[in-house]
């Protein structure tokens, strides 16, 4: 185990509770049990302001690792209001989620997916499915513009005629420096481009940013990519746009809840074959994930060896 590697002897590594074959990520239980640590590291559980409160009180708790990019499951502010040096691991998969994200890009534009379950129910027919369109004469846009989004691009270049992007936190001159143009608002950006891919963080001012409003202003025939939390789309409005043919399709890694079964995201699935769906994996290589794993148990074990604060990704 990478982590038994750094820690060695000085450390007990234990995983989080589960039961029949799946983690507890809440309860009196898992927070008995989270109280107990010197560090915790958080991957998809939340950890509220109630559970950070609750390892404050211990007094034992020096260190809360964030085991990933976003930062939306874990309570920042009440971790700083209450003295827990916190830390995540903002780029250690920025080209496996951008290649994931034009991935799903080139699989909507050219059908992949509906010629291949096609073919496997035993039928041939080049014309099933949607007809591709010359990528070189469209326009991506792109809607946050961090790593992710700079990245993918850079990577686009090779296949769009024009890249456009949407971010008000940065500055235009950088846009420009990776090949993309910048559009002052959301309306513009939706109005001209032909594939539009998502790579905004998630906060609490943009839940439902891509919403009914936003896609009516969608050119016609446009493809929607999500590779960023599932909580930034609407799924109804999604449904209805794909129902209404305002969007000629929807490819997505995240869903809120994470399982989409039960929720609008399983009436995508169950209604349209113009839908396209992975597990949020768009992180995933065998690469990142033993970047990931070294990285957060070096540096927890940095801020336990020494008491000092996390040196990379620090929160609080």
């Amino acid at each position: 185990m990478i982590e038994r590697e750094i820690f060695g002897a000085t450390a007990d590594v234990r995983l989080g509770l589960s039961e029949d074959g799946r983690f507890e990520t809440s309860g009196e239980r898992f927070r008995t049990y989270l109280c107990a640590a010197d560090a915790v590291v958080v991957h998809r559980a939340r950890l509220t302001r109630e559970l950070a409160t609750a390892l404050a009180a211990t007094g034992r708790c020096r260190v809360v690792a964030r085991q990933g990019v976003g930062t939306d499951n874990i309570d920042v502010q009440a971790l700083r209001d209450l003295g827990i040096a916190s830390f995540h691991v903002p780029d250690y998969c920025t080209a496996e989620t951008a290649d994931h994200a034009l991935a799903l890009v080139l699989a909507l534009d050219r059908d992949i997916c509906a010629q291949d379950r096609m073919i496997r129910r035993g039928h041939w027919s080049t014309r099933v499915g949607r007809i591709p369109r010359r990528l070189g004469r469209r326009t991506l846009g792109i809607i946050g513009f961090g790593r992710i989004g700079s990245t993918v691009a850079r990577k686009a270049s090779v296949f769009f005629g024009e890249i456009l992007a949407y971010d008000p936190e940065v500055h235009s001159d950088a846009v420009e420096a990776h090949g993309a143009r910048a559009v002052d608002s959301l309306e513009e950006l939706a109005s001209c481009s032909d594939v539009l891919t998502l790579h905004a963080s998630l906060n609490t001012n943009n839940y439902g940013l891509i919403n009914r409003e936003f896609l009516r202003n969608t050119r016609e025939g446009a493809l929607l990519v999500n590779t960023a939390r599932g909580p930034l789309v609407d799924s109804d409005a999604v449904l209805e746009a794909l129902e209404t043919e305002a969007l000629s399709g929807y490819a997505t890694d995240v869903y809120a809840p994470e399982n989409p079964a039960d929720n609008a995201s399983n009436a995508l699935l169950a209604r349209h074959e113009r839908v396209v769906s992975t597990s949020h994996r768009g992180f995933l290589s065998q690469e990142s994930e033993v970047s990931l794993r070294r990285r957060v148990a070096t540096e927890v074990a940095y801020v336990l060896r020494t008491g000092q604060a996390p040196r990379y990704g620090r929160l609080s």
